[in-house]
């Protein structure tokens, strides 16, 4: 059995089992976990388990930080487990028995508490809406990496003179994805929501098919790809609705061809008359809206938008602005608004430094640093924050703050008329500069986001040197190194300072899961080098 094997079947039996499992996705770095019952969860057990960073229970939903790559092998032998798993109705004797022959007042039991569950689901509907629209777009990321990088080096090596202008052949393979980018989404989009992905594609190709240049509404010419993404993901989800509708009311003889018919028919008709204009009409005001903000808001803005996308990605609510992101490439080239909220882990690089050098003799500390610092540079956050900075309470306020200075340098060059830009998402810190461009091209683009890293780095260590760690944690972290001391936690860090503005954001939304209770581990070995 394989490392990740293992890992899965440890997850397994601390969850309480297949059984207790509603649903398991993933995203680039954490496992997703709904749970029938929360309350057969073992989290302190699964916080301890070696190779996971951190565990957020919000209700039924658990939130597993794995790291990335090791996150994919676990999600497939999870699956995997539960797939061998015995069923329930033949674990116990007779369906009649109920799982596991559970008697009368156990199934009694296990329904009041998945009414209670529901009722705690009811509860996180905005979550739940914000991890299927992400879900939707990353998978996705892979391919958006791969054309934006191609793209970054057909440009870089054009503008050098080293690659002949006219030459098509990496224009080629880095705008192909691109150019069907509305296909996919509708492929995703209908997948998520129940449908097949197919006929969400074929609405999603509706949108970027040269014909809709013959296509007016309402007097209106249509452009083929109007509305982008955001309306290839509204038609993608009317279809999945059009085409559960009409399975529940066609007889099965004619199904294969009366569903899908109507489904497209239904569904491209709504795409072509309304969501295509609406989606436009979004999609404009979206890219004005973030273009005007930071032309006019400049440092101000700049500061804010890097000091809270920490909480952001600590609450996974940062993937609800991919599809912002999204747009803002379909429409201009590039968006203006990852390289300004990419400071954030800037920050965070810059603080863990600083407590790698402050406390270099705490061995547990440094080993947990030195395995999840590779990826923070690459643009990784969770292994840091989980792992570092937001167990020990204020290195993660401070890390907020270098964000937030290196934001304000990002935006200052957008204000001065020297946009910067992100030509592809998915990367972030080191991995962004090849992917950058902007309204004076790279060279202004990687000088305005350069400076903001080296900003966001240089205030993250100072202020995480100076004001980062309290006097109980200090004592705590040089308690740990002395000699025979134990090395696998940091037995007292302190909570997150809610008096600061930025502070009380991050401890507001830590408060639901947990993830900043003071007594936190850091433990060895947590980090994304498994």
């Amino acid at each position: 059995m394989t490392d990740a094997q293992q890992l899965a079947q440890q997850i397994l039996d601390t969850v309480g089992g297949s059984a207790n499992i509603a649903d398991v996705e993933n995203c680039m770095t954490r496992l997703r976990v709904e749970v029938v019952s929360d309350a057969a969860v073992d989290l302190p057990a699964l916080k301890g388990t070696d190779g996971v960073i951190a565990a957020i229970a919000a209700g039924s939903n658990l939130q597993i930080v794995l790291g990335p790559g090791l996150v994919d092998r676990v999600a497939v032998g999870l699956e995997a487990l539960r797939a061998s798993a015995p069923s329930p109705t033949t674990a116990g004797g007779g369906p009649d028995a109920g799982p596991a022959g559970a008697s009368p007042e156990e199934l009694a039991a296990r329904g009041a508490a998945m009414k209670a569950t529901a009722r705690s689901r009811s509860d996180g509907r905005a979550m739940r809406a914000v991890r299927k629209i992400s879900a939707i777009f990353i998978p996705l990321i892979p391919a958006l990496i791969a054309c934006g990088l191609i793209a970054g080096i057909n440009g870089i090596l054009t503008n050098l003179g080293w690659l002949p202008a006219a030459t098509p052949f990496l224009g080629v393979l880095s705008s192909g994805f691109l150019s069907l980018l509305a296909v996919f989404v509708g492929m995703n989009a209908a997948k998520e929501f129940g449908g097949t992905p197919i006929l969400g594609g074929a609405v999603g190709g509706i949108i970027v098919a040269a014909g809709v240049a013959n296509v007016s509404v309402l007097g209106q010419q249509l452009a083929p790809g109007q509305g982008g993404v955001l309306a290839a993901m509204a038609g993608g989800i009317v279809a999945a609705y059009v085409e559960r509708t009409m399975r529940r009311h066609t007889p099965d003889v004619v199904a294969l061809i009366v569903v899908p018919t109507v489904t497209v028919l239904v569904a491209g008709a709504l795409t072509l008359g309304v969501l295509m204009t609406v989606a436009g009409v979004v999609s404009v005001a979206i890219g004005s809206a973030a273009t005007w903000l930071l032309a006019n808001g400049g440092a101000f803005a700049g500061f804010v938008l890097g000091g809270l996308f920490l909480p952001l990605v600590m609450t996974g609510m940062h993937q609800a602005l991919t599809p912002i992101h999204t747009t803002l490439i379909d429409q201009t080239g590039w968006t203006v608004l990852l390289p300004v909220l990419a400071m954030g882990g800037a920050g965070q690089i810059g603080a863990a430094i600083a407590l790698w050098l402050r406390f270099r003799s705490n061995a547990a500390l440094t080993r947990t640093i030195r395995g999840a610092l590779p990826a923070g540079l690459l643009g990784v956050g969770e292994p840091l924050i989980y792992g570092v900075t937001l167990p020990l309470g204020r290195p993660f306020i401070t890390a907020c703050i270098g964000g937030a200075f290196g934001g304000g340098v990002v935006g200052l060059f957008d204000q001065l008329g020297h946009t910067v830009g992100a030509i592809a998402i998915g990367a972030s810190d080191l991995s962004l500069l090849p992917l950058l461009d902007g309204s004076s091209g790279y060279g202004w683009a990687i000088l305005g986001y350069g400076s903001g890293l080296v900003t966001a780095y240089v205030v993250g260590f100072l202020a995480t040197l100076l004001f980062g760690v309290s006097d109980s944690v200090r004592a705590d972290l040089a308690e740990q190194s002395a000699p025979g001391a134990p090395l696998d936690v940091v037995a007292s860090a302190e909570p997150a300072d809610a008096t600061s503005p930025v502070a009380g954001a991050a401890a507001g939304a830590a408060a639901p899961s947990g993830a900043a209770d003071a007594g936190a581990p850091v433990r060895s070995g947590s980090g994304s080098s498994r």
